[in-house]
């Protein structure tokens, strides 16, 4: 065989080594040192109590990041607020409207009051009256009289 065509042999018999894996495990088979991958540090975000402490990027001016930081100190509502603005619905299914909700009995939604959101709860419409319940406060409502 010419020398020309053993080389060419040898060379192809490397790459289809290559191709097929066999290199690839002899190689990782070698006594060299463990390498262990990176380790990739953990993002850690913490959430300003005032504007001093930190800001959002996109809106600078929102007040929203530091809402979440004040704790309410009781657990009263007010629920002067409340008023029924109309009533409707067949005898057996009577519906009231409450601060622009409607509700039937067992219904739970949140109304808007000048002192912010409250989750009510109504148990019982008779008649021009409605009974609710928010935060464990029961009040009777009547309709045509204001807050």
């Amino acid at each position: 065989m010419n020398p020309r065509m053993k080389s060419l042999a040898g060379g192809r018999a490397v790459w289809f080594c290559v191709l097929v894996g066999v290199l690839p495990i002899a190689a990782a088979q070698t006594n060299g040192p463990a390498v262990t991958p990176p380790l990739v540090p953990r993002s850690t975000f913490i959430q300003p109590a005032n504007a001093k402490e930190g800001r959002d990027p996109f809106f600078p001016l929102s007040l929203r990041p530091y809402a979440s930081a004040v704790v309410p100190t009781a657990n009263t509502t007010d629920l002067s607020a409340l008023a029924i603005q109309g009533m409707s619905g067949s005898p057996d299914h009577r519906l009231v409207i409450i601060n622009n909700v409607t509700f039937a009995v067992g219904d739970e939604a949140e109304v808007i009051t000048p002192q912010g959101r409250i989750r009510i709860h109504c148990l019982e419409i008779t008649g021009n009256s409605a009974v609710v319940e928010a935060n464990g406060q029961r009040q009777q409502l009547h309709y045509g009289l204001k807050p």
